[in-house]
């Protein structure tokens, strides 16, 4: 921790005035004009003002500007003290259906009912926000599948785009499979044991060009663990002209799908009927896969070299003024 220089070699350009002025050859006075001008007068004056040797505030004021200017181009830095990173290396995927299905407002936060998504936002995210030390990407998927968010350590980008996403974005239906197909392309080439896919749907394959089981193979050859989440609940109160009724608005999620994908990954099948399951399934995850505790060394750098520049610019401002204000007295 102190003040280091990032380019100290420069420092051997200090002597280079007093080379110039001792190896160079003075300028040869010259004699006439070349050009008649109407205040010649003036520029007598300037002359044999520049002509005067320099007062000695100015030479140290002139040494003092090419010291700080030189320091300036050394870029000096404060060196803090070191942190250290939590760093995992592991790649953890979310996979989140953002089809027209996931509008359904069986859920509930508090006491608010709320949609699927919403839900899957507020438990998603702290579940990012833990995750300290993984590289996490977000794939939305709906009739196709996208690459919201690249694998990062940015675990507020991540949970700031996940609470951007919206219903219908990516198409009404579920293409389960191209999520997987997706997943596998982000991390192909990367060490298998530390690839893992969270992928959330409350629906079934409908959708896209890769078969979901087929997808669990390609993942279960590059070692990619999937855990799947069932998201919806059973039972669900709606109301008609006359009278109320109860449905079952997760009769469409295809858990044996869902299943088959986990066992075949080496993952875990979750099924998530409300908000708070669908927060203990996280919680689980957490210790499934939990955050190593190796380190990485960082030592932030704070640039100082704006503050030596600003000085040499200032003291070269002060030297002209200097050499500008007495002629300007004399015109007057």
């Amino acid at each position: 921790m102190g003040l280091e220089f990032a380019w100290p070699w420069l420092f051997v350009v200090l002597p280079l005035p007093l080379l110039v002025a001792w190896l160079m050859p003075r300028a040869a006075e010259r004699q006439g004009t070349a050009l008649r001008v109407p205040f010649y007068a003036t520029f007598s004056r300037v002359a044999a003002a520049k002509q005067s040797p320099p007062s000695r505030w100015r030479l140290l004021l002139a040494a003092l500007a090419w010291v700080l200017l030189v320091c300036a181009a050394a870029r000096p830095q404060f060196v803090g003290a070191p942190v250290h990173l939590p760093v995992t290396g592991r790649d953890l995927l979310l996979a989140v259906d953002i089809s027209g299905s996931m509008e359904t407002e069986d859920m509930q936060i508090g006491r608010q009912v709320t949609d699927r998504l919403t839900a899957v936002k507020a438990v998603a995210g702290n579940f990012i926000d833990h995750r300290e030390g993984d590289r996490l990407g977000l794939i939305l998927f709906g009739d196709q599948a996208y690459l919201q968010t690249p694998l990062t350590f940015d675990r507020e980008t991540v949970h700031t785009l996940l609470n951007e996403a919206a219903i219908g974005l990516a198409g009404k239906s579920t293409a389960i499979g191209d999520a997987i197909g997706l997943a596998l392309k982000r991390a192909a080439g990367k060490d298998a044991e530390r690839q893992v896919l969270i992928l959330l749907t409350d629906g079934a394959n409908n959708a896209g060009q890769l078969p979901p089981q087929k997808a669990a193979e390609l993942a279960a050859g590059q070692g990619l663990k999937i855990y799947t989440i069932g998201l919806g609940a059973e039972a669900m109160e709606v109301q008609s002209f006359f009278f109320s009724r109860t449905v079952n608005p997760s009769g469409d999620l295809d858990e044996k799908t869902l299943k088959a994908i986990a066992e075949t990954t080496g993952g875990r099948y979750f099924r998530a009927r409300d908000s708070a399951e669908l927060g203990q399934i996280y919680a689980l995850l957490d210790q499934l896969e939990p955050v190593e505790r190796e380190h990485q060394v960082y030592r932030p750098v704070t640039a100082l070299f704006p503050w030596p520049l600003g000085a040499a610019l200032l003291g070269a401002l002060l030297l002209a003024l200097g050499e500008l204000l007495p002629t300007l007295r004399r015109s007057r």
